[in-house]
Parts: structure tokens; sequence; C-alpha cells
């Protein structure tokens, strides 16, 4: 359990880093880091660090493309959790 929980503070960690970093490149007109890999950072395990990152910097919250996939992750992620929470309630035939 101490590895899962060490992997989603790297996880979590690198995504607040990585959103900070794509508005530091965004702010000196360089180039960005992809959206898609924001977004993978997020699907690994990373949606609280980017949702901090992301009002924290104020970066990426108005692109409303960028909103809506990230908030189909959130939820996609809280729907596992809720299901492996209730499994051992859940009887499946």
């Amino acid at each position: 359990m101490l590895i899962l929980y060490c992997y989603f503070l790297v996880v979590t960690v690198v995504s607040f880093v990585l959103v900070g970093y794509d508005k530091y490149l965004a702010r000196n007109k360089k180039r960005r880091i992809a959206e898609n890999s924001l977004l993978l950072w997020v699907l690994f395990g990373g949606s609280i660090g980017t949702g901090f990152g992301m009002w924290v910097f104020k970066h990426k919250t108005s692109k409303r493309s960028f909103l809506w996939k990230f908030w189909s992750i959130v939820l996609l992620q809280f729907l596992i959790v809720l299901a492996l929470f209730y499994t051992d309630t859940i009887c499946i035939y």
C-alpha cells in the first residue's frame, strides 16, 4: 500500500509541476507541452496535482475542450474508486 501512496504522490507532484512549467512556457512564447501529455498525467493519477496546478497558475481554466477532457477523466477515476470501494458488497452474477 505504501508503494501506491508513493506512486500517487510522485504523479501528483509531477503533474502539478508540468502545469506550472507549461504556464511558464506560454508566458514566454516558447514551445508548449502538448495537451495530450498533460491529460495523460491526469489519466495516470495526477488529477489532484493538475487541478491544483490549474487553480494556482490560472492555467487551462478557460479552454473548454481541455476542461471537458479533464473532468471526464476525473469522473471516470471517481467511478472506478467508487466501484472498487463497493466491490465487496456488489454481487456479480
